[in-house]
């Protein structure tokens, strides 16, 4: 079983849908609210999990109910929690999204989140020597991420970078990375003098651009290549991106080429907007080998 460690944010996702955005000023009748586990962090970490990755997270959750209840649901789903800790200062993080037409806007609070520390870092770096790759996103600080991607550079470490929410990182810090994973608006704001044909070249089979129904775009040094998206009727798309780069990672730990890992990490996509929210819809490996688009090359236990 290949070993992930994920480090990242975990919050609760408080989720509202309706038919239409209030005006400034403005209170409308909303038509459903649901509360729901999130972050991008325990969010990739499960669908890793679901997917047969062993996973350790490393976050930070605060002193309060919302807490509890987040460090329990990763336990549920077969991720070690031991280096997930518990402040005092600060309230557990939260996301509050509005699902309108199968799309979704959100405000993210990081809280907690915006405790995980460079020497928390330093003091993990066997655990993150003992492991196939780490996965990172950007709700945590910068200098935690770039901490996370030298140490996993200077130690040989497989590394996918998953810039989102997005933000401005130096093109020093990305030629360590192994594996780069932003989506189209993110990929304009990191590279803005670039179009995405271009960006792929500057970094082949480091440079995946997921671009949303059409696939993912990258270049595999020879030519640009486009692994298409599987084709399938939206029922909440909250959490697709997660769930790409989850699975994307455990194919990738798991030994699988980069197109094949591409590919999984479509069909896992796939999947989970066919239900509704950002955990609830990642599948587990049963779920993806049901699929008559599971192709028995990938041969993931």
């Amino acid at each position: 079983m290949s070993k992930i460690a994920v480090i990242g944010s975990i919050s609760t996702d408080f989720v509202v849908t309706t038919a239409k955005r209030p005006e400034i000023g403005e209170t409308i009748t909303g038509i459903d609210f649901t509360t729901t586990y999130g972050g991008k962090g325990a969010n990739q970490a499960i669908a890793c999990a679901r997917l047969g990755s062993e996973v350790q997270m490393i976050g930070a959750v605060g002193d309060d109910t919302f807490g509890e209840e987040l460090i329990e649901n990763l336990a549920q789903n077969r991720i070690d929690t031991q280096n997930v800790k518990r402040v005092t200062h600060l309230p557990s993080g939260s996301a509050h999204i509005t699902l309108l037409n199968n799309d979704n806007a959100i405000i993210y609070i990081p809280g907690a989140n915006d405790a995980v520390t460079v020497e928390g870092i330093d003091a993990l770096e066997n655990t993150l020597t003992a492991c196939d790759l780490v996965l990172i996103q950007n709700e945590t600080p910068q200098a935690v991420v770039e901490k996370v991607i030298l140490t996993c550079a200077e130690k040989g470490i497989k590394l996918l970078y998953n810039p989102a929410p997005a933000r401005v990182i130096s093109p020093e810090w990305l030629e360590k990375v192994t594996y780069l994973t932003p989506n189209e608006s993110e990929f304009q704001l990191m590279f803005p003098k670039w179009a995405v044909s271009e960006g792929v070249k500057q970094y082949p089979n480091k440079l995946f651009v997921t671009l949303g129904s059409k696939g993912v775009l990258y270049h595999d040094g020879t030519a640009e290549r486009l692994v298409p998206s599987y084709k399938v009727q939206p029922v909440d798309t909250t959490g697709a991106g997660d769930t790409f780069n989850g699975a994307f990672a455990a194919a990738i730990a798991a030994g699988l080429p980069i197109e094949e890992s591409v590919k999984f990490g479509n069909l896992a996509a796939s999947l989970s907007i066919q239900k509704f929210g950002a955990q609830g819809g990642m599948p587990t490996l049963a779920e993806m080998k049901g699929s008559p688009n599971y192709e028995e090359k990938w041969d993931i236990e």
